[in-house]
């Protein structure tokens, strides 16, 4: 589905040695850009983290069983690739919401940010009220979302923009898709349309054998 993740050179950055750590997320992220269909291995993505949301409440992976998850990494600083993927996210579970009510309560968009310096959780709970009532934002400790960012395959790295006050955090732009169980069921790259996440949703959503709604 379009582009792969933007990679920049991770030892530019970071302290010597770090491209070691980030060279699995990377190589993983590279496999499900390739990747066909929008699919991987199951046990290729996902684990137990423990962060906190926009209200300060600390949360884990296992506050989000029973819903079906729509799932971003990217940064309240972002000039306009994360801004525009969760407004998509977002109107997906609107458009499903006016469709079929009581599915759309299933599902909940969450937000893991990748810039844990400058996104504190009440910088997070201003800027998710942009975008949905529903959304959970979460951060944490740098060490904490680096283990997110571990299990889930995703790349994060900054980019000095000349000004260390402003500066950008390159990273991997999939929004992932997973289910009651907490397991990867799919993942949309950045162009992703509004309506190929509602036709996910309802295919998942969709008893075995039926049609939703």
């Amino acid at each position: 589905m379009g582009a792969a993740p933007r990679l920049v050179d991770v030892t530019s950055d970071r302290q010597p040695g770090s491209a070691a750590r980030w060279l699995p997320a990377v190589l993983l992220a590279l496999d499900l850009a390739l990747g066909s269909g929008g699919s991987a291995p199951a046990a290729s993505l996902g684990g137990p983290f423990s962060l906190v949301d926009q209200h300060g409440v600390p949360r884990t992976e296992a506050d989000f069983r029973g819903h079906f998850v729509l799932l971003y990494f990217g940064y309240t600083y972002c000039p306009d690739l994360c801004p525009t993927t969760l407004l998509k996210i977002a109107a997906a579970v609107d458009e499903l919401a006016a469709e079929v009510p009581a599915a759309a309560e299933r599902v909940l968009p969450v937000l893991i940010t990748v810039d844990p310096q400058r996104d504190t959780p009440e910088v997070l709970r201003d800027y998710v009220a942009h975008f949905h009532p529903r959304l959970v934002a979460l951060t944490g400790t740098p060490k904490a979302l680096a283990e997110a960012e571990r299990v889930y395959g995703v790349f994060a790295a900054p980019v000095l923009t000349g000004n260390s006050a402003t500066y950008l955090v390159d990273h991997t732009s999939f929004v992932y898709l997973l289910g009651p169980d907490g397991r990867y069921l799919e993942h949309f790259e950045a162009d992703v349309t509004t309506e190929e996440l509602v036709g996910a949703l309802r295919r998942h959503l969709a008893p075995p054998g039926q049609r939703l709604g």
